[in-house]
């Protein structure tokens, strides 16, 4: 079965469902931890810089599990707020003997060799302003190679749209991919994408991800081929635009395949299916 791509509606519902079916927040945030962990090799100088809420915690419970690997992780916190389940997380680190350093040090990163972006997750939409920016922008200008927590902190989880957002080496989505890691601004930001299973039920079946080595087999046969500037200044209206809906519209009018693209993704439409694709998916 090809992979799920959900809204961020269909993936907070899905979340909740299944808190709701038996299996803790505390426990989702864990694994959650667990698949940014097994996702790359951790090794020397590991920073993690956390938000408020649950992707901060995500950050925290993360500190926890390279504590118990034998690194020790310092936490750049961005104010003194935490979600129920970040500051139950944030203090076993602590007590753990996690390091804590300061976002006010002009260079805070320098020395470290990952840096892991938990600041904000896939609900964040609108611009990003005051500290949450200056902590993107410190994080962007170090050198160290970075892992953006379930998105880029600064990426609408929806559209891909981003006035700032962190550059990621690598990003981790949690649970499915969302819709917002193909579209607009997202494919200049990300390097690469991963998503891992932390065992949330999907509730329901919206868009799939399709490998984009077979996005071929939707060009020919005389399908709908166009970019995504030349297809929003078609359809674009001013309205809330949902380029995937549109597209599958057309499909079904104009009775073929309809894929709209950039250099690094795109949205495909046939008569039963929206698929979403990108080079940068590992």
């Amino acid at each position: 079965m090809l992979p799920k791509v959900v809204t961020v509606q269909n993936m907070r519902e899905s979340d909740a469902a299944t808190i709701s079916a038996g299996t803790t927040s505390a426990e989702l945030m864990y694994r959650a931890a667990l698949g940014i962990y097994n996702a790359v090799k951790f090794t020397g100088r590991v920073a993690i810089v956390c938000g408020s809420g649950n992707n901060g915690g995500d950050g925290y419970a993360l500190a926890c599990i390279l504590l118990d690997n034998g690194i020790t992780p310092t936490i750049f916190r961005l104010n003194e707020k935490f979600s129920k389940d970040g500051l139950f997380y944030y203090q076993t680190a602590m007590s753990k003997g996690a390091e804590e350093g300061s976002l006010s040090l002009p260079s805070p990163f320098t020395g470290y060799d990952v840096v892991v972006d938990c600041l904000l997750g896939t609900g964040f939409s609108g611009e990003v302003r005051g500290e949450m920016r200056s902590a993107i922008e410190l994080i962007n200008a170090c050198p160290a190679y970075i892992i953006s927590a379930d998105i880029n902190s600064g990426i609408n989880g929806d559209t891909g749209e981003a006035d700032i957002a962190v550059n990621s080496d690598l990003t981790v989505s949690i649970g499915s991919y969302k819709t917002g890691m193909f579209l607009g601004d997202a494919p200049y930001y990300i390097e690469k994408l991963k998503n891992v299973d932390i065992g949330i039920n999907i509730i329901r079946d919206e868009y799939y991800f399709m490998d984009w080595e077979h996005l071929h087999m939707f060009e020919g046969y005389g399908s709908v081929v166009t970019t995504i500037e030349d297809f929003r200044e078609r359809f674009d209206h001013g309205d809330d635009f949902d380029l995937a809906d549109r597209a599958a519209r057309l499909s079904i009018e104009a009775g073929k395949p309809v894929v709209v693209k950039t250099d690094h993704s795109a949205v495909i439409a046939d008569s039963r299916f929206i698929y979403f694709s990108a080079d940068y998916v590992i």
